[in-house]
């Protein structure tokens, strides 16, 4: 089956990316258990890194103190995007790519990436992609657990899981990672999986999302990039999915 992913990305390694990051300076916005692996990773090969999170010091705590002895500049509280000058930056799926410090940073030539988008760039087995307003959880569940049952080497992540960039490198061909994305993951994806599937679409996170038509667009993103060998599943009785049918 040939990938919606790009052929760089079916030939590079988590190891080959970190290495083009070697001449360059690089930010994590998030603090948290899914970017440490990210963070500890940049730090161990060498990378000038800095580490931005909104919780200020005492209440981030013990990671802070990690990631500060190990060599990263903190940006931490009040003022955590300001001077938001890296050549690459990861963004928390929390943050939307609208937020102004973003756009200004990209408007003068800084990469905006993420970790699940630079695991779709490494990742060399093949991607199961489930989203949705409701029930995307329990199907990526299910979906995993009936692949085990058939015996495959499964990695589960996105939403539910562990990180799986760091990772990468040790999975297999033959491997299949099953992800749960949300639109906060989605809205900046331009590569998609090998198999999409769309719950279902209803209002939801509008307090984040300008309107209900980002919202909509921002999940299409799990198949908008597919080749035509590539699959999709839509629920029928939903009428927006119906409409991406």
């Amino acid at each position: 089956m040939v990938s919606g992913r790009s052929s760089m990305g079916l030939n590079t390694t988590f190891r080959d990316y970190l290495s083009n990051l070697n001449d360059k300076t690089v930010t994590v916005v998030g603090a948290g258990v899914s970017n440490t692996p990210l963070i500890e990773a940049l730090l161990s090969a060498g990378i000038e890194t800095t580490v931005r999170d909104k919780c200020p010091p005492d209440e981030l705590g013990e990671p802070a103190i990690g990631f500060k002895e190990r060599g990263a500049h903190m940006r931490l509280g009040r003022g955590y995007l300001d001077d938001l000058t890296q050549d690459v930056i990861f963004r928390t799926p929390g943050l939307m790519p609208t937020d102004p410090a973003l756009r200004a940073a990209t408007a003068r030539g800084a990469t905006l990436t993420s970790e699940m988008e630079v695991f779709f760039d490494v990742c060399p087995c093949k991607i199961i992609a489930v989203t949705g307003s409701d029930g995307k959880t329990t199907t990526t569940s299910i979906i995993a657990k009936l692949l085990e049952n058939q015996g495959e080497h499964i990695h589960v992540g996105g939403n539910i899981g562990t990180p799986l960039l760091c990772s990468a490198d040790d999975m297999r061909p033959g491997d299949i990672a099953v992800l749960e994305l949300s639109s906060f993951q989605l809205i900046t994806m331009q590569k998609s999986p090998d198999t999409a599937v769309v719950t279902n679409i209803a209002p939801n996170h509008l307090d984040i999302h300008s309107d209900i038509e980002e919202y909509i667009e921002a999940k299409r993103n799990i198949f908008m990039h597919q080749k035509h060998t590539d699959r999709a599943v839509f629920n029928l009785d939903n009428e927006t999915t119906r409409d991406y049918a």
